[in-house]
C-alpha cells in the first residue's frame, strides 16, 4: 500500500494501464492513510469515503474496459474547503458556513470529474482563506508533516499538508497573495498559480475577486503540469512535451533587497540562481521601481479586507455572526482606514501591475524565493512579511510556480513568475527545471 501512495499522477496512470493496480486499491490506500495520520495533522475537514469508493469503482471499470477519461482518471484529489463540491460541506474554514452544503460542483471540480478524478474530501484552511498559518480556530490547527508543531503555511495549508503527507495524490487550493505557493514551499511540494481569470473562480467562496485564483499542489513537476492543464481545460490525454530552459532571460528584482530574507533562504536563492545559469538561462538584475514589497503587501491586504468585507457582510450581516473575533476585526478595518487609503491601495497595486508588465518586455521570467523564511512553530510570532515575494504575481495577474529546492533543515521553495497569459512557458520548463534543480 505504501508504494501506491508514492506514485505521482503519471505513475498512477501507468500502474492502471499496466494492470499493476487499480483506482479502488489506490483510494483505499489513501483512505487508510488518512484514518491513520490525519488526527495528528488535521489537514482534512471532511473525508468523502463512501463517495470516493463509488467514484473509484467507476474508474476501475473504465480502465478495465480500456476507456479511461484521461491522465486524471482514478487519481485521488482533495479540494480546499472554500471550493464547492456538490453534497459536501463548504465551510471556508468558518463556523458561519459549517452547515453550507452546495448542490453543484464549482467548475474547477467539474473539470476534474470530467477527467475521472476521484474526490477524497475537503481540506483545512486558514479561516476565510485570510491568513498564512492554517491555525484554524474552528476546525483545528493544521500541522506541517515535515515537522510536528510547525505551520504548513496558508491559507491552503491543509492542501499542502495532505499532499506532503501522502494523504492525496494532488490538491486544489486558492491563491490570493501566495496562498498556494507559500504552503507548498513550507511543506516541500510543488505549487502553481495560473494567470488570473484563466481558471474560473465560480463556486469559490471569495476573498478578493481582484486577486483570487485557483491553483494546484502536487509532489512532482509533471503532476503539477497535468493538474494545471486540466484546470485550464487543456487536453490531458498525454504528458506535455517539454522544452529546454536555455536562453530564457530571467530577471531578479533589485527590490528583493528590501525583504528580510532568512539567511538559509538567501543562501539557497544564490544557489538557485547558479542552477539557472548552469541550465543556460540568462540571469540579470531587474528594476521594478514602483514595487516596494512591504508597502505593496499592505496595499494588497487592505484591498483583500475591503472585498472580503463586502462579501461576508452581505452573507452574514453587519455583526459578522459566526466569524472569529480576529477575522471579523480584519473585515471591519476598512472602515477605520477610510476611502482615501483604500483608493490609494488600489492605485498602488495597479502601478505595480503596470510596472511589472513593462518589465516582461525584457525578460521571460522573474525569479525570487517563494517565502522569506521557512516554516515556523505555531507558537512563534507570525512573520509579517510572509507574502512579500508571492503577492507580486497576484498583483500582475500572471502565472507563478514554486518548486522545492533545499532543506536547511526545513523545506525552502523557489519561485518563477511569467507574464500574464504565459502559463504555457511555465508548463514547458517545469520538468526540465525540476531536473536542473535536483540533478547532480
Amino acid at each position: 500500500m505504501t508504494d501506491l501512495l508514492e506514485l505521482d499522477l503519471a505513475g498512477l496512470r501507468n500502474s492502471y494501464a499496466m494492470r499493476q493496480s487499480n483506482p479502488v486499491k489506490v483510494v483505499e490506500a489513501y483512505l487508510s492513510a488518512i484514518a491513520a495520520k490525519d488526527a495528528a495533522l488535521r489537514s482534512y475537514i471532511t473525508v468523502a469515503g463512501d463517495a470516493a469508493r463509488i467514484e473509484a469503482e467507476a474508474s476501475r471499470r473504465r480502465w478495465a474496459e480500456n476507456r479511461p477519461l484521461g491522465l486524471l482518471d482514478g487519481v485521488p484529489i482533495s479540494i480546499k474547503d472554500n471550493i464547492d463540491v456538490a453534497g459536501l460541506p463548504c465551510t471556508a474554514g468558518t463556523a458561519a458556513f459549517r452547515a453550507r452544503i452546495p448542490q453543484q460542483d464549482a467548475p474547477v471540480v467539474t473539470d476534474l470529474r470530467r477527467r475521472g478524478a476521484v474526490i477524497l474530501g475537503k481540506l483545512n484552511l486558514h479561516e476565510g482563506a485570510f491568513g498564512a498559518t492554517t491555525d484554524n480556530p474552528v476546525y483545528g490547527r493544521c500541522m506541517n508533516p515535515v515537522r510536528p508543531g510547525h505551520t504548513p503555511g496558508g491559507s491552503s495549508g491543509g492542501s499542502a499538508a495532505a499532499v506532503a503527507a501522502r494523504l492525496c495524490a494532488a490538491a486544489l487550493g486558492t491563491d490570493t497573495m501566495g496562498s498556494v505557493r507559500l504552503p507548498a514551499a513550507y511543506c516541500g511540494v510543488y505549487g502553481f498559480k495560473p494567470s488570473n481569470a484563466a481558471v474560473s473562480t465560480e463556486g469559490v467562496v471569495p476573498l478578493s475577486p481582484t486577486l483570487d485564483s485557483v491553483g494546484v499542489l502536487t509532489r512532482s513537476a509533471a503532476s503539477m503540469v497535468i493538474m494545471a492543464e486540466a484546470l485550464l481545460r487543456r487536453t490531458t490525454g498525454a504528458v506535455r512535451v517539454t522544452r529546454k530552459p536555455a536562453g530564457l532571460r530571467v530577471g531578479v528584482p533589485r527590490q528583493l533587497a528590501e525583504i528580510d530574507l532568512a539567511p538559509a533562504v538567501a543562501s539557497a536563492f544564490d544557489r538557485f540562481l547558479d542552477r539557472l545559469r548552469d541550465a543556460g538561462m540568462i540571469v540579470s538584475p531587474l528594476d521594478l521601481p514602483t514595487w516596494h514589497p512591504g508597502k505593496a503587501r499592505r496595499a494588497g491586504l487592505l484591498v483583500t479586507e475591503v472585498e472580503a468585507a463586502a462579501y461576508y457582510i452581505q452573507q452574514l450581516g453587519a455583526d459578522l455572526t459566526g466569524l472569529s473575533s480576529g477575522f471579523a476585526a480584519a473585515l471591519r478595518y476598512p472602515i477605520q482606514a477610510g476611502p482615501s487609503r483604500i483608493a490609494a491601495a488600489y492605485e498602488a497595486i495597479e502601478a505595480v501591475r503596470l510596472d511589472c508588465r513593462r518589465a516582461f518586455a525584457g525578460v521571460e521570467l522573474i525569479a525570487m524565493p517563494t517565502a522569506p523564511q521557512t516554516s515556523f512553530s505555531h507558537d512563534d510570532v507570525t512573520p509579517t512579511n510572509q507574502a512579500d515575494c508571492t503577492a507580486l504575481a497576484n498583483f500582475v495577474r500572471g502565472p507563478a510556480m514554486t518548486l522545492p529546492f533545499a532543506r536547511h533543515p526545513l523545506p525552502i521553495g523557489m519561485q518563477l513568475m511569467a507574464a500574464p497569459g504565459a502559463d504555457d512557458l511555465l508548463f514547458d520548463i517545469a520538468v526540465p527545471m525540476e531536473e536542473a534543480l535536483h540533478g547532480d
